[in-house]
């Protein structure tokens, strides 16, 4: 038969598929081994009605074949197999798809008792372009195909399409024993830019099967080495006779056929979930927890979701890639979607199965959906419910995620002007002063006293520092807990959730801690008047260093400490810094905290500090500077000029 040409549109269209539609050329495997699913649903449909079919459900089965010395790469399928007509429309005009074809008509008779058997199966191709995805790694695709019920004519009953690509296709009468289709690739010469032969390797193929196909319904046939040991005739030191390996080639099943989701709950043991996920994932130890979700309605999707132990590697750089795997009648559509889990949720792995996603033409991608939407949101509930039972049944196992993950929890209510505050706060967890452990808010709302206003905390780089804050010691004299914050992002937490069971969140540094009675504020409103020219000349003497220098209240044993006023913390200051060394200026500038000098005035320091101030100028501003320096290492910030602060430090005491 002629050379035949596809229509212009067709041939454009050709030439976009194999350069532009899909990401990857690997993805060719999924579509041919689709396909060849589909042409098994349609038969095995009609055999529900048929008994001249005469293959059984167990008889269907898809054969890959690798010829490494011909180049060639067959997949083939007992299925309905197509026409000399059928391979014209079919394959001569892209876009246009037997198997959407072949779903309507079984959908209008759905009201049939055959239809109603046939419910479970599930035809994948919709759009009539994965075949064509071949040509991005074919230099010629060879198609022989026999209908079923299409007995031919002796030598010439089945179909032979070939095509080299853009340039046409031709049509010619061959013979096949049974019906189905073979489809046989000529791999492309290798490049320097691509080594095309890994597509004859078994073991590329195998994983593109284990990767994308796993789960297709009906099994797929490849030759596998295998290796055994054998005797040999030469003898070793003792007579016996010597060993050694030899490889061979089993025909055995590569995909799993049924998933593991899919199994009933009470059919798969934790144990087994648990090394799925770590073969599936690639991580050592067991997740902490399973979420299993089967959900019908809308939408109906089966899932499987695991929340990891220990965060990978790469879990806080820019190459981790976040998200579910999706996939669509055991066809893996997507590796890593990101769209259908929240960014506060991203450590979480698994995989989403539905037959109502909406896919793209070259189905690598979803169309945003409702359904998309639907699924998401349950699974952020589904995750939330699990982490709170977790928390609540198993603390030790929470501690351990909370390890690994508890930072991404506290961005995700930092972010986005606390939208998921609600939804997060009772996961977060601080440590304790008291429990010297971290614990979640609840815990310390229970044991707070009945007196006790405020949630306390207190903001520094490490956990014996601040068990060190000469402004805490007086919260903790009250019996009081404080809630050490260590994390750059925790200050920015605490003023986004404001409040915690109707608790405020109150600094040590805030000059009103909640528990001063009145007489006390107005002894320290006295006493600062007493002392306002001092206040005002440690001030001028440190020489914009500071915007306040006050007296105060809070302290007890030692003799200053450092605070601030306004929106913006040492803390804070510390992590904008920490950004621009990191990114630049950009949108964090020079935002620097308003430091404020607190005195204690019942301390022998400050009784120095006024008698010089009265007696000589100098070394009181010398004291200044010495207290100033004093606060800025209690505070853990770093001093300025140390060699500065050791000369002060020698002439004021020596």
């Amino acid at each position: 038969m002629a050379k035949r040409q596809f229509k212009s549109e067709s041939k454009r269209l050709l030439e976009l598929m194999i350069n532009s539609i899909y990401t990857h050329k690997e993805i060719f495997l999924r579509e041919l081994i689709s396909n060849a699913s589909d042409a098994i649903d349609k038969l095995c449909y009609i055999a529900l009605t048929d008994d001249k079919v005469g293959l059984a459900r167990d008889d269907f089965k898809i054969n890959i074949v690798a010829d490494k010395d011909k180049r060639t790469l067959t997949i083939s399928d007992n299925g309905v197999g197509m026409t000399a007509s059928e391979l014209e429309s079919n394959l001569g005009v892209i876009a246009r798809s037997g198997s959407l074809q072949f779903k309507k008509e079984m959908d209008e008779n759905a009201a049939d008792k055959a239809a109603d058997n046939a419910s479970d199966l599930d035809i994948i191709g919709q759009f009539g372009v994965g075949f064509y995805s071949a040509f991005m790694v074919a230099k010629k695709v060879t198609v022989i195909s026999r209908a079923y019920g299409d007995s031919g004519d002796g030598e010439n009953n089945a179909s032979k399409w070939v095509s080299s690509g853009a340039d046409g296709y031709s049509i010619t009468a061959c013979k096949k024993d049974t019906p189905g289709t073979e489809i046989i690739i000529d791999i492309k010469e290798d490049t320097d830019d691509e080594k095309y032969s890994k597509y004859l390797e078994e073991y590329t193929l195998t994983n593109l099967v284990k990767k994308y196909s796993d789960y297709v319904r009906w099994p797929i046939f490849m030759d596998v080495t295998k290796s055994r040991q054998i005797e040999t005739d030469e003898k070793d030191k003792d007579g016996n006779n010597k060993k050694e390996w030899e490889d061979y080639i089993e025909t055995e099943v590569i995909n799993s056929r049924v998933p593991i989701w899919q199994r009933p709950k009470s059919e798969v043991s934790d144990d087994e979930c648990a090394e799925f996920y770590k073969e599936k994932f690639l991580d050592q130890a067991d997740p902490v927890a399973v979420i299993r979700v089967s959900a019908e309605g809308l939408v109906s999707y089966n899932a499987m979701l695991f929340i990891p132990s220990v965060a990978p590697y790469d879990y806080f750089t820019r190459e981790f890639k976040a998200g579910l795997q999706l996939y669509s009648s055991g066809i893996m559509i997507m590796e890593h979607c990101s769209d259908i889990l929240p960014e506060h949720f991203r450590f979480v792995r698994g995989v989403v199965d539905s037959q109502d996603f909406s896919l793209n033409i070259s189905r690598e991608l979803l169309q945003h959906d409702r359904q998309l939407k639907v699924i998401s949101t349950n699974i952020e509930k589904k995750i939330k419910t699990e982490l709170k039972k977790l928390m609540d049944d198993d603390i030790e196992k929470y501690e351990t995620f909370y390890k690994a993950f508890g930072i991404q929890l506290k961005y995700g209510i930092a972010n986005g002007y606390g939208m998921n505050r609600d939804l997060l706060a009772d996961l977060i967890m601080f440590y304790s002063s008291k429990a010297e452990k971290p614990i979640p808010l609840a815990e310390y709302v229970k044991n707070m006293p009945e007196e006790q206003k405020y949630i306390y905390f207190a903001s520094g780089e490490s956990i014996s520092l601040l068990d060190k804050l000469p402004q805490a010691e007086q919260v903790r004299d009250k019996g009081y807990e404080i809630l050490y914050l260590t994390d750059d992002i925790d200050e920015f937490v605490v003023k986004v959730l404001g409040k915690f069971e109707e608790k405020e969140f109150r600094s040590v540094n805030d000059s009103d801690l909640g528990y001063e009675n009145e007489e006390e504020k107005k002894e320290i409103e006295q006493q600062e008047t007493d002392n306002k020219d001092l206040l005002e000349f440690v001030k001028e003497s440190l020489d914009g260093k500071v915007a306040a220098v006050r007296l105060s209240g809070k302290l007890k044993s030692h003799p200053v400490c450092l605070t601030t006023q306004g929106e913006i913390t040492l803390e804070m200051e510390r992590y904008f810094k920490s950004m621009r060394e990191h990114q630049g200026a950009g949108m964090f500038g020079e935002m620097q905290a308003e430091r404020v000098l607190e005195l204690n005035a019942e301390h022998p320091s400050f009784a120095a500090l006024h008698d010089a101030f009265i007696n000589n100028k100098e070394k009181a501003a010398d004291f200044s500077k010495l207290l100033y320096g004093q606060a800025l290492l209690t505070a853990g910030v770093p001093l300025e000029d140390p060699a500065e602060f050791s000369e002060l430090l020698s002439r004021l005491v020596f």
